[in-house]
């Protein structure tokens, strides 16, 4: 039976927070509030917890979910590199609605699906979520919601969708933006073997911060736009 716990109340919040540990710790699921949209998560280095994660969802390993993170300097941990626009983009969006996708670190012992090599990292805004990541270290973390559904803006809304598959929810009103993440690949920005050109970095999923802003950062860096064809009937 799952449990929701109000995190807007300190004394459920520090039993949320036990609970959401204790599950975490056990291979189970939780939901918890972020700054985009609630997530649903996992333990990021437990194979089982990950597919438990994918199953939910109604998603195949195709679709490997991103990573959260709790600190910045976790990133360096969990990419292969970090090149010094990729560090610009930490330094002015994180904590923020910002996934970066990277070389992942090859030492890493984890399976999060279908990665082809790389993992989507994010360090999220708000309270609940980085207290949370301090004391599990990285989850695998996807919007709380059924494949094809919209992403739940509160956790009542995962509820509905998810029921006992996930152990403990955590409340924390509504999200406060309700926009996912906007998904960067700058995979190409990292210098391959005696290679020290780079690439670009593209734009995988328009969402919580723009292109413009994005833009600011990484100027000639940042792919162009595509060309929106004309339409011959207007």
């Amino acid at each position: 039976m799952s449990t929701i716990f109000d995190c807007g109340d300190e004394s459920e919040l520090l039993a949320g927070m036990r609970h959401a540990r204790q599950a975490i710790a056990r291979g189970e699921l939780i939901v918890m509030p972020t700054d985009t949209v609630y997530g649903v998560a996992a333990d990021a280095f437990s194979p089982a917890a990950v597919q438990r994660l994918l199953d939910a969802k109604g998603r195949g390993r195709n679709q490997p979910p991103p990573v959260l993170i709790g600190t910045k300097d976790t990133l360096l941990a969990l990419a292969e590199s970090v090149p010094e626009p990729v560090q610009r983009l930490v330094d002015e969006f994180w904590p923020g609605g910002l996934t970066i996708v990277l070389p992942a670190q090859p030492s890493l012992v984890w399976d999060l699906g279908e990665t082809e090599g790389t993992v989507a990292v994010r360090m999220p805004e708000g309270r609940v979520a980085l207290e949370l990541l301090a004391e599990t270290g990285p989850l695998a973390v996807s919007s709380a919601n059924l494949t094809g559904r919209d992403a739940a803006i509160s956790a009542y809304d995962a509820e509905r969708m998810l029921g006992d598959s996930v152990a403990v929810y955590l409340a924390d009103g509504l999200s406060r933006e309700g926009i996912a993440s906007t998904i960067v690949d700058a995979t190409s920005l990292v210098p391959r073997g005696m290679e020290q050109t780079t690439g670009t970095a593209r734009i995988l999923r328009q969402g919580a911060v723009s292109r413009e802003r994005l833009e600011e950062v990484l100027g000639d860096l940042l792919e162009p736009a595509p060309e929106v064809e004309a339409d011959e009937s207007s």
